[in-house]
């Protein structure tokens, strides 16, 4: 990683990075697979790899306890 942080090539490396994350969810904390997916449903190519991404982003949300996830959000409800 370059310490450019505005560098043309910043967000194709930020895509590629998501990507990489969500093509091995498994071996990735839930944390960073909802900013993978975060990044995607903003900033994907293509309708299908957003809409892959938030079809992720809620399978990821229905496994947290509601509670955790209320603390994680820091009590915001989510629509």
């Amino acid at each position: 990683m370059t310490a450019q942080p505005h560098s043309s090539a910043w967000p194709a490396e930020r895509l590629a990075e998501a990507r990489a994350v969500l093509a091995d969810v498994a071996h990735h904390s839930d944390p960073l697979i909802r900013i993978a997916c975060d990044v995607l449903i903003r900033h994907g190519e293509t309708a299908d790899e957003r809409a892959a991404a938030q079809r992720l982003r809620v399978v990821i949300d229905a496994r947290r306890p509601v509670q955790r996830a209320q603390r994680e959000d820091g009590g915001r409800v989510r629509s």
